[in-house]
C-alpha cells in the first residue's frame, strides 16, 4: 500500500506540473488580452513567509516564476493521493479545486498580499476561479492519462 501512495504522490506531482503549465498559459493569455501585469501575490506571500526580499526586477520575476511552479506542482501531490484513495475523479477534482483556490483566498489576505475575496470585483473573482479550474482540470486529465489502462497485447489484424 505504501508503494501505491508513494507512486500516487509522484504521479500527482507530475500532474500538478502539467496543471501549472495550463494555468500559466491561461493566465498569460488573459493578462495579454486584458493588458495587465502578472500577479506578484505568490512571490509576496513566499517572501513574507520565508523572510526574504528579492532585489531587482529580474530576481523578482525569476523568483515569482519559481514560486508559482513549485506551488502548483506541489499541490498535485494531494490530488494524486485523492486518486489512489478511490475517490471518483470528478469529486476528487472538485475537492482539489476547492482546496487550492480556498487556500489561496484564505492565505493571501491573511498574509496581507491580496485583498479578501469580499473586496474583489466579481469579474476578478470569476477570472481567478477560471484559472484555478483550468489548473484542476489539467491536473486531473494528466492523472487520468498516467492511470489509463494499457495493453501489452499486440494489435490484431
Amino acid at each position: 500500500m505504501i508503494e501505491r501512495v508513494a507512486a500516487a504522490v509522484g504521479e500527482g506531482l507530475f500532474a500538478g506540473m502539467v496543471g501549472t503549465a495550463a494555468m500559466t498559459a491561461s493566465s498569460a493569455l488573459e493578462a495579454k488580452l486584458r493588458d495587465r501585469e502578472g500577479s506578484t501575490a505568490p512571490l509576496d506571500a513566499a517572501a513574507k513567509v520565508l523572510g526574504f526580499q528579492p532585489i531587482g526586477e529580474t530576481e523578482k520575476a525569476r523568483l515569482s516564476t519559481m514560486v508559482h511552479w513549485a506551488y502548483g506542482t506541489l499541490w498535485g501531490a494531494p490530488r494524486g493521493v485523492l486518486a489512489v484513495a478511490g475517490i471518483a475523479a470528478p469529486v476528487a477534482t472538485l475537492v482539489h479545486l476547492g482546496a487550492v483556490w480556498g487556500g489561496e483566498v484564505t492565505m493571501l489576505p491573511r498574509l496581507g498580499v491580496a485583498p479578501p475575496i469580499t473586496e474583489m470585483a466579481p469579474t476578478e473573482v470569476a477570472i481567478d476561479v477560471w484559472h484555478h479550474l483550468v489548473y484542476a482540470t489539467a491536473t486531473a486529465l494528466a492523472l487520468s492519462y498516467l492511470n489509463r489502462p494499457t495493453s501489452t497485447a499486440l494489435p490484431h489484424g
